[in-house]
């Protein structure tokens, strides 16, 4: 077997198993005890781990340390990843042996080589987070065990082309669920009930109907209902979050709750004897105040499951026959519904943590399978379960030695080494024995529980002694072999199987019961018609419109189907395997029983699976790391082997003198037959280390000296060198001083010589200069004292004149405003005589800054302004509301009136296009109130028009209006004065009100004056003014003190020629 080297190098004991010497069971159990000793847990037989239980944590569990310690599931990650080889990892061992904390270094493992990323992190959170909610539902404490595990479990954990889990799916085996309704001494059933108690809350617990005194429930057992290190109210919070983290729903898990807390009530519900009429008992519920919190939790009729566990109907055919249940029937109907109850809910829980963890992806993944299930048990009673979980392992030993042979083989055929057959127990002898579908045990079960008549333990135990009392396997006090009859450890009511793990005495009693595992059809069509949620996906054959009288599968047979699927499910996959192994019965660190691992040894095979390992060739390893490794013994290969490996490790071994008979060469790895031989190569290797050693250190410290010498040396120069350059420096330094002193002299002395040179030379230039000067002026004078008297004056004044302004010029052009219309600076004038020149050159920049201005505006924007300009000319400084109006746009048609489909009929009605339209309020002369009416204004005429119905009012011509009347405060009261006699003018003026006054009137002002080809209309700005209303004239006056809710003017008549108008005052 290939062998790291890792295992080779500071080896205690053997690491590998293969390479044992002498191989025997005293040698195997030593040297599995010298590593347990020296915290070395880990043991190998080739690929095979063996893991021993420390019973303490240690170092190498972090993630770091998994490579180095399990190299196995290293190489297997690898090989599914790079070689998309499917693989599976086996972990076996009884119970307490560490199989759980395995799985989960398996899974943490898994975790900590993956990727990283959110949606990784995720699936690899929910597939760790899964085991606390599996454990708790599927674990207890045993006398073995403080969390065994109470079923078995396969996961594959699915992955993508990269190597990160893509999700998982789980199957779950045999659930031991006999255990909810008793546990053995000085166990408890399962850690979710005395979970639930003491880590819910009190609110929780009153939902649930339940106490937190475990004596009051008589499912759970108290002589052990406390463990030491086990703190189930925190475990109860950690199970909360994790199904949390799973993908529970808050509502899903309080359901879960419900139905373990209704598990607890059932086994509440005692039973009492009632004489009937007949002579027969009728089973009575005592104490109904259970019963009825339990049928509240589940939603069901209290009188319906009363009944079920008083009757029981039997339908055959078409008859249905119902019968009465005495007290041991109803106590069996009860604890066959908890049981179930329980069983089916674990199940859906598996199925649900699977929707969750499953992948989401439908293309093919790669596979890592991991199988955590019971190891081989002897008890000193053996019962049904035992039975089942036996035959599992021999299902898996068969395999085991399969797979083993298989790989063994086939790396032969791969190396081109000749392969020979290798014997070893085959057990299908004894998987036969079982599970033969004629005359197998589990096949004789089922037809003796399915035959009419009298069927009991002792009548299945009288078939087998009938049909099996030849097998050589098969033992019984009744058998057809004489030499049992005298055996007196074997009784009357049991027979005895032997397995590959040696003998097992199997206790008959319960057998049938438990392989029925019946639940009568009352009880599971009441479950059915329970309100609780999950209650019709636990019981569906309780649905009465599908009742099959068909009996359903025994327990035995389902668990055959189950483990031939997983058989075939680990056939496609590489194996791994971890065997695990207790070191003492105390839970204890440090104590290794010798008669304890000796018989986990034997029932695991381990000693058989080193033979078949040493049959053939004991080591193999590739040629590159053995020469790599072994060089050194030849001289030759060392230091460096410049051809192939092979011929290289050929050269070596050649060269060592190892007899021929001894190794084999494969295409890719040198075969060693015994492991002797590979001890002599290490042994002359790690001579031959020590001699290299010597020779490193002999070397190192000539080199060690020789370096410190030159160091020396070296030093000795470099401190010589700095000397004489301090010597020489300080001597240039006094050189170089006095040097500069004479230079100093040298230059001061050549510098005054040329500087008194120099001014003499300047004073003669001066000289010259000044008698020129005096000349020119006198030859200058001589030619212009003819006309100089008379033209010098005016001459000087128009220079001076001419010089002024060409200054004032240049200074405007870099004084000039901005180019703003409303900026009003200006340069002061600098002299008197320019203000005329001043004063026109600001005009004409305004009018040239305001004429670029107006090149810039559209015609709209022009129109605009126009409109504004005119509204000051006719309010400003004179009605108060105008300054609040030039900062808001002329709109004109505030009412969208082509767009609104509501004034389509007034649309239609003005065919003019329609310059303004707004909302003014009619003022009506009886009340002073105001009226909603639509104003519209067009070229020719304006109209007034209902605000609701868009119906026409008024239409009044523009040449029928003569004047319009204003006040000068802030209000927008404003009468529309027609001429007298006109068709208009029928029913008087117009007294209106609206927000936008200024805006109308100029509107108005701009388009009558062109419409009519006119002067301007004739707009009267006052406080006080006439309004002529039909044939009477109403003063309309405006005071000052506006009304005393809100801050709009209000009008009010004070008698029949009067209305007052109240106007806010200004803030």
């Amino acid at each position: 077997m290939e062998v790291k080297t890792s295992l080779l190098d500071n080896m205690i004991g053997v690491g590998d198993m293969v390479l044992l010497e002498p191989l025997n069971e005293d040698s195997f159990i030593e040297n599995l005890r010298k590593r347990f000793d020296h915290n070395e847990i880990y043991t190998y037989i080739g690929s095979v781990v063996i893991s021993m239980n420390p019973y303490r944590s240690l170092p190498i569990f972090t993630p770091e340390k998994v490579e180095e310690y399990l190299p196995g599931l290293d190489e297997a990650y690898r090989s599914l990843r790079d070689q998309d080889k499917d693989q599976c990892i086996l972990i076996t061992g009884e119970s307490g042996a560490g199989k759980t904390e395995a799985s989960k270094l398996v899974m943490s493992y898994v975790a900590a080589v993956c990727g990283r990323g959110q949606e990784v992190n995720k699936v690899k959170e929910q597939l760790l987070q899964s085991n606390p909610v599996l454990e708790a539902f599927g674990n207890a404490k045993t006398v073995r065990n403080d969390n065994s595990s109470r079923f078995g479990k396969y996961m594959d954990i699915e992955f993508d082309f990269k190597g990160d889990p893509l999700g998982g799916v789980i199957s779950n085996y045999l659930l031991e669920k006999s255990r909810v309704c008793k546990q053995p001494r000085g166990e408890r059933n399962f850690h979710i009930f005395y979970q639930l108690l003491s880590g819910a809350s009190g609110d929780t617990l009153t939902k649930l109907k339940l106490d937190r005194d475990f004596s009051k429930y008589n499912y759970l057992s108290l002589d052990s209902a406390t463990v030491n290190g086990l703190d189930d109210a925190a475990s109860f919070r950690t199970v909360r979050n994790a199904m949390q983290i799973v993908g529970f729903m808050e509502d899903e898990v309080q359901l879960v709750l419900e139905l373990v807390a209704a598990v607890l009530k059932l086994g509440n519900i005692e039973f009492k004897p009632e004489s009937r009429v007949n002579g027969f008992d009728e089973s009575r519920v005592k104490d109904k105040n259970d019963l009825k919190e339990m049928c509240e939790l589940l939603g069901i009729e209290q009188s319906v499951l009363e009944r079920a566990f008083s009757y029981r109907t039997v339908e055959a055919k078409m008859e249905k026959v119902s019968t009465t249940l005495n007290v041991a029937q109803a106590y069996y109907a009860r604890d066959a519904l908890a049981k179930n109850l329980y069983s089916r809910l674990f199940s859906w829980l598996v199925t649900r943590i699977n929707e969750s963890i499953k992948a989401q992806a439908k293309t093919r993944h790669k596979v890592m399978g991991v199988l955590d299930i019971y190891g081989f048990e002897i008890f000193e009673d053996n019962s049904f379960e035992q039975f089942i979980i036996n035959y599992c392992n021999e299902k898996l030993q068969q395999i085991f030695i399969e797979l083993t042979l298989r790989e063994e083989q086939e790396e032969y055929v791969r190396e081109g080494i000749e392969w020979t057959n290798i014997e070893y127990f085959n057990n299908a002898i004894i998987c036969d024995l079982i599970e033969n579908n004629q005359n197998g045990i589990l096949a004789m079960l089922d037809e003796e529980c399915l035959r009419p008549g009298t069927v009991t333990d002792d009548t299945f135990l009288d078939k087998l002694n009938t049909i099996c009392a030849e097998h050589q396997h098969f033992e019984s006090r009744l058998s057809k072999n004489s030499k049992f009859l005298t055996d007196h450890s074997l009784p009357h009511s049991c027979f005895r199987i032997q397995h590959y793990a040696g003998k097992v005495l199997y206790r008959v009693e319960g057998f049938v019961d438990k392989n029925n595992d019946l639940l009568y059809r009352d009880l599971s069509q009441a479950m059915y018609k329970a309100t609780h949620s999950l209650m019709r996906q636990l019981f569906p054959e309780g649905n009465p419109a599908k009742v099959n009288l068909k009996r359903p599968p025994t327990a035995g047979f389902q668990f055959k189907a189950s483990v031939g699927g997983l058989m075939r499910n680990l056939q496609t996959k590489n194996p791994n395997y971890i065997r695990c192994i207790k070191p003492n019965d105390k839970k204890a660190a440090h104590i290794f029983t010798d008669s304890l691992v000796c018989h986990q040894v034997r029932y695991l095979g381990l000693m058989e699976n080193v033979r078949v390992r040493r049959a053939g060739y004991a080591f193999r390893q590739p040629y590159e790391p053995c020469l790599e490794r072994y060089k050194m013994l030849c001289k030759q290969t060392w230091p460096h082997w410049r051809g192939p490996a092979r011929d290289g490790v050929e050269v070596l071994l050649t060269d060592c003198s190892v007899p021929a008979e001894e190794f084999a060469y494969g295409r890719s790895k040198i075969f060693i037959r015994n492991p002797r031989t590979l001890f002599t190569l290490e042994e002359r290797r790690r001579a031959c280390l020590e001699d290299l050693a010597t020779l490193i250190q002999k070397i190192y410290r000539g080199w060690k000296c020789r370096t410190h010498f030159l160091l020396l040396k070296k030093s000795q120069v470099v401190v010589a060198a700095w000397y004489r350059r301090y010597a020489q420096q300080k001597k240039y330094v006094k050189i170089k001083s006095a040097t500069l002193v004479m230079q100093s002299f040298t230059r001061g002395w050549k510098a005054r010589k040329i500087l008194r040179q120099l001014k003499y030379e300047k004073r003669c230039k001066e000289a010259v200069t000044t008698i020129a000067a005096y000349w020119h002026g006198t030859q200058v004078r001589r030619e212009y004292r003819k006309f100089f008297r008379a033209n010098a004056g005016k001459k000087i004044y128009c220079f001076i004149i001419q010089r002024i302004m060409q200054k004032y010029f240049l200074g405007l052009k870099t004084t000039v405003p901005s180019m703003s219309p409303i900026d009003n600076t200006w340069s002061a004038q600098p002299y008197s005589f320019l203000e005329g020149a001043h004063t026109e050159l600001r005009r004409i920049f305004h009018l040239w800054r305001c004429k670029k201005h107006r090149g810039q505006f559209t015609e709209e924007k022009k129109a605009v302004y126009e409109e504004k300009l005119e509204a000051s000319e006719i309010f400003k400084n004179k009605k108060a509301l105008y300054p609040s109006s030039v900062s808001q746009p002329f709109k004109g048609d505030y009412l969208e009136i082509h767009k609104n489909p509501k004034y389509q009929k007034l649309n239609s009605a003005v065919e003019e296009k329609v310059l303004l339209a707004d909302v003014v309020n009619k003022i009506n002369r009886a009340n002073g109130k105001g009226s909603p009416r639509l104003f519209l204004l067009t070229k020719n005429n304006f109209v007034l028009a209902d605000q609701k119905t868009g119906q026409v009012k008024a239409s009044v011509p523009l040449p029928d209006l003569t004047s319009v009347s204003v006040s000068t405060q802030s209000d927008g009261f404003f009468a529309l004065k027609l001429k007298e006699g006109s068709a208009s003018a029928a029913k008087g003026d117009f007294l209106l009100n609206s927000e936008h006054l200024i805006e109308i009137i100029t509107k108005l002002h701009r388009t009558w004056t062109t419409a009519a080809d006119k002067d301007q209309i004739n707009i009267d700005i006052s406080d006080e003014f006439l309004v002529q209303f039909k044939q009477d004239k109403v003063c309309v006056k405006f005071i000052q003190g506006g009304p005393k809710n809100g801050t709009s003017a209000a009008c009010k008549r004070k008698n029949n020629r009067l209305l007052e108008v109240s106007v806010p005052s200004s803030p």
